[in-house]
């Protein structure tokens, strides 16, 4: 049976491959492992999460926006909220704007933006949120998932589906 194993990695369209790669590599800690001239890629070498950075010729350059169709912003995972709070000391001795965390219903969020302004968030799940994923990882039916999906979260937020 064929399955999805995780993402592997994600390329980023970028105005300046130098001034991404030490937002990347000097804010975030992402490796350059290999630069192809037209891009590069970085490593995480905790998890092997690749992200590659992309300056397209003739592109049409400009600050990003989730407004337009595709990319909305890129999740990275963080282990939890105190995590995000060291995060948000590491923002600030770098000059990096960010919105404090924010408390939500499955997770952490602490939101920020690269130099062409994409759209970044670092995410921990809550206590709710582990529970629940360590319930619907398991090896059940999908029906079984949105049933135990109901046991965490209000019926109007389980997207049950019939095929």
């Amino acid at each position: 049976m064929h399955a999805f194993h995780g993402v592997d990695h994600a390329v980023l369209s970028v105005t300046d491959l130098d001034r991404s790669e030490e937002f990347y590599w000097g804010v975030l800690g992402f490796l350059p492992v290999m630069d192809f001239g037209y891009g590069r890629i970085l490593m995480d070498r905790k998890t092997g999460f690749s992200l590659g950075i992309v300056k397209h010729e003739g592109a049409h350059g400009g600050a990003f926006t989730e407004l337009t169709t595709g990319l909305d912003h890129l999740g990275l995972a963080a282990e939890s909220r105190d995590e995000l709070v060291e995060w948000e000391e590491v923002f600030r001795a770098k000059n990096v704007e960010f919105t404090p965390i924010r408390d939500m219903e499955l997770a952490y969020h602490l939101n920020f933006r690269d130099p062409d302004d994409i759209a970044l968030e670092l995410s921990a799940p809550n206590d709710r949120y582990k529970a629940a994923l360590e319930a619907l990882r398991s090896d059940i039916s999908d029906a079984e998932v949105w049933d135990a999906a109901g046991q965490f979260f209000p019926a109007e937020m389980v997207a049950r589906r019939d095929r």
